[in-house]
């Protein structure tokens, strides 16, 4: 990441992500009396099977990586993938489909601030984008959190730290994704997304007779024949290589480019992509507090583009200011 520059690039790899991303959230209007569960398995063992592909096409590029490597990305594909996806099923059975989306919603705000934790931008600038994405994912999710309907305490205090463990999760995943690619610049972003998925199928596998014990599976119940082909297997291959293995590189990319608190509010346009989705699936038109939720976030992360862009401007003159300095005392 240079940071006399914004990459255009990274910028584009992030709304990439964020639209990669945004189909979890429509997935299970896809998969019929398929379990979540089911469609989750196959997505991440399909996924770990293209990753095997990728390392096959480019083998020369992770010949050299060690085992620790290895270890590293097999344990954020467990924190951003497996780990995350546990945590919002659990998030979403306990606290509802209601306000386990409104806490979620939280991930790109709470990133965005924990990558900012140690400097680079003035708290002072981004105060303001920070505060219309906040506002903007509350309005998008306020259908949700008025339409709940209480639950009792201890399900619903159960449900709400799920919810807190999967943005944890994720803000864990984004911060330590970044650590891992800064201590290896010139890794292949395809190599580095094949060895997170290729570590998060291997945990899917290990996790199904724990999934099948507890009733999780719907699969065996229904089959795996012709029925499974477009509720199960289609949509869990279209996840595993877009939103799998394409959000995965499209965010490593992202973070090798950009400072993680600008990726991270980008990434809030995932909800926006998610909300655009879900309304064509539904066949109507946004109601104006959901309008006004989507430009308050767009808004938001055009701001934080130009707070960074301005930061880098800035450094770029000073810059330009000493080496001209230096000259003339080199002529001196």
């Amino acid at each position: 990441m240079k940071d006399s520059t914004l990459s255009i690039t990274g910028i584009s790899a992030a709304v990439a992500a964020s639209l990669t991303w945004s189909m979890n959230f429509v997935a299970p209007l896809v998969i019929g009396k398929y379990s979540i569960f089911d469609l989750a398995a196959c997505r991440f063992i399909i996924a770990g099977l293209i990753g095997g592909l990728i390392l096959i096409a480019n083998i020369k590029a992770w010949r050299h990586l060690t085992l620790n490597d290895w270890r590293v990305a097999a344990g954020l594909g467990f924190i951003g993938y497996v780990g995350y996806f546990i945590a919002v099923v659990i998030a979403s059975t306990y606290a509802g489909p209601v306000i386990a989306p409104a806490f979620l919603g939280l991930v790109p705000v709470v990133l965005a601030i924990s990558a900012n934790v140690h400097g680079g931008i003035s708290w002072r600038s981004l105060k303001t984008p920070f505060a219309l994405a906040a506002l903007g994912l509350l309005l998008v999710n306020s259908h949700s959190i008025v339409r709940f309907e209480g639950e009792s305490f201890t399900t619903l205090a159960f449900g709400i730290g799920a919810c807190v463990a999967a943005v944890a999760l994720w803000a864990w995943f984004g911060l330590a994704n970044q650590k891992a690619l800064m201590k290896r610049p010139g890794i292949n972003p395809w190599v580095w997304t094949a060895m997170m998925m290729i570590g998060g199928s291997l945990q899917t596998l290990i996790f199904l007779p724990a999934g099948d014990a507890l009733g999780l599976f719907q699969a065996p119940t229904l089959g795996f024949g012709q029925d499974a082909i477009g509720h199960l297997y289609v949509p869990a291959f279209v996840l595993a290589a877009v939103a799998s293995i394409g959000g995965a590189w499209a965010w490593t990319i992202a973070t090798q480019r950009l400072p993680m608190a600008l990726a991270s509010q980008l990434l809030s346009l995932e909800i926006v992509f998610a909300t655009c989705l879900g309304l064509l699936f539904c066949y109507r038109w946004p109601t104006a507090l959901e309008a006004m939720g989507i430009t308050l976030i767009v808004v938001g992360v055009v701001k934080t583009i130009s707070v960074f862009h301005g930061s880098a401007v800035d450094k770029l003159s000073v810059k330009l200011i000493i080496r001209q300095c230096q000259r003339r005392n080199e002529n001196l």
